[in-house]
């Protein structure tokens, strides 16, 4: 039988033997709110960009573009990092088709 590991003697880090492989599969639908960009209010400031931990926030020339739905996981990180005042960006309920 092999001996189990102790966390000391882990390795840090991780192997990813495919990397990007997330691309393959759609994530976003589990959410229940999605991220609402207002293009009037927002100044392409890039820090929902910046903060988007699934990379959902779509960037050409310096200015959004787009939020993927496919991977956006409706955490609200990029509307709660907005810094312009009123929000560029608001969470709201999404909508399902049944």
């Amino acid at each position: 039988m092999k001996k189990q590991m102790t966390r000391k003697e882990m390795p840090l880090g991780t192997v990813i033997d495919s990397p990007g492989c997330s691309r393959e599969y759609k994530t976003g639908g589990w959410r229940n709110l999605i991220p609402v960009r207002n293009a009037e209010k927002c100044t392409n400031c890039l820090i929902c960009w910046i903060y988007c931990p699934e990379g959902c926030i779509k960037v050409k020339d310096g200015k959004i573009t787009e939020i993927d739905l496919d991977y956006c996981k409706g955490c609200g990180i990029c509307a709660e990092e907005c810094p312009v005042k009123g929000k560029a960006i608001t969470m709201v309920e999404e909508k399902k088709e049944n």
